[in-house]
């Protein structure tokens, strides 16, 4: 009972003593700043489109719907990314840097069959199949990268201190990276779209988006439901969320942790070889470096709606897209400042719900 009072004394003069802080050091005055630059942010879209109202150059329905669409392609490409980056965090409490560059290889093992595919004549004939024949070999080939990254870069590293994992990752994309310069070379690789993937659907309304983008978000968006079925309905997925809460405790029930983690890397580097592949239908151009600013603007994502948690990660993609999408034409600004926009979501993000959008679900014990 007296500790239990001393407690509570405690409680009140620590209570106490921060009332007696002068104001302005009790204001987070980082939240006040960002705040104020939000409200600007605000202000400036406003203004913009007052001034595009007066000047009768109002942007068209058509150029919204088609700038949405884009945000939503986009968007697509960065969830699949996230979901690698927020499975990993959920399992092993590190973030997986070299996980772009495994979406990367995936691109490039996808154009050497399509390729193949083309010089063969079978693409002609066969358009459908030559298409999940690609997909095939990026998500397979993916897969392997990812699955040897983490039997030889990140295993041997499993009890050592979080920043350590860390740099490795960043040396592991490094690696990844400059591997893929020398064997397939510098020069940019084109993706030759088979004719069903080619065009334009035009929505109601007159509105276009490219075929391409079109099958991209589709497929994302399946995608994403099946592994979501499969993390919260298989017996896999449960072992997943076991390991993800306490790994001893799901070691001493009989759950192979090191199988769980290497299903957990194969699955999520099956999602990034399917984004790359899809990045090269719709961009049509491949490179070594190709993997950097969408893997960080997908693990932008997953911050953005809470890494660790598959609704989140999915929500934040689509957010980063449209935003990247719709923000310069809101601001008046270049589009090459998109990436500012990106990574502004990210700091606001952090100052004001460190924990993302939908909050991080995957893993309880983060200690």
């Amino acid at each position: 009972m007296s500790t239990a009072t001393e407690t509570e004394h405690g409680t009140t003069s620590l209570v106490a003593m921060a009332k007696q802080r002068p104001l302005y050091a009790r204001v987070n005055w980082v939240a006040v700043v960002a705040s104020i630059f939000v409200l600007l942010l605000i202000l400036r879209m406003i203004q913009v489109q007052v001034n595009l109202a007066q000047a009768g150059k109002l942007y068209s329905l058509n150029f919204w719907g088609l700038q949405i669409g884009n945000g939503l392609t986009l968007g697509g490409v960065y969830a699949l990314i996230a979901l690698g980056y927020t499975l990993v965090y959920g399992i092993l409490f590190m973030i997986n840097f070299a996980h772009g560059d495994v979406m990367m290889f995936g691109a490039y093992a996808g154009f050497f069959v399509l390729a193949a595919s083309d010089a063969t004549g079978f693409t002609k004939s066969n358009q459908i199949l030559t298409i999940a024949l690609v997909f095939a070999a990026g998500m397979i080939i993916a897969m392997l990268m990812g699955v040897g990254l983490e039997r030889i870069a990140y295993r041997p590293l499993r009890a050592a201190p979080r920043l350590v994992p860390l740099i490795t990752a960043i040396g592991a994309s490094v690696f990844l990276e400059e591997a893929a310069r020398l064997i397939f070379g510098a020069p940019i690789r084109v993706y030759t779209k088979p004719p069903i993937l080619q065009g334009a659907i035009i929505f109601p309304g007159g509105i276009p988006m490219p075929v391409t983008g079109a099958f991209v978000i589709v497929a994302s968006v399946i995608m994403m439901i099946a592994l979501y079925w499969l993390v919260q309905r298989t017996k896999t997925g449960r072992a997943m969320r076991a390991v993800a809460t306490n790994k001893e405790a799901a070691a001493l029930m009989g759950v192979s942790v090191d199988r769980v983690i290497v299903v957990t890397f194969a699955i999520g580097s099956v999602l990034a070889g399917a984004a790359g592949v899809m990045l090269g239908f719709h961009n049509s151009q491949i490179n070594s470096t190709m993997g950097f600013f969408p893997g960080i603007k997908a693990f932008t994502a997953a911050v953005l709606g809470g890494i660790g948690n598959i609704p989140g990660a999915m929500l934040g993609g689509f957010i980063l897209g449209l935003a990247e999408a719709l923000g310069p034409t809101l601001l008046d600004i270049p589009s090459q400042y998109k990436d500012v926009i990106a990574f502004t979501l990210l700091v606001l993000v952090l100052i004001f719900r460190p924990q993302g959008i939908l909050g991080e679900s995957l893993g309880a014990e983060k200690a």
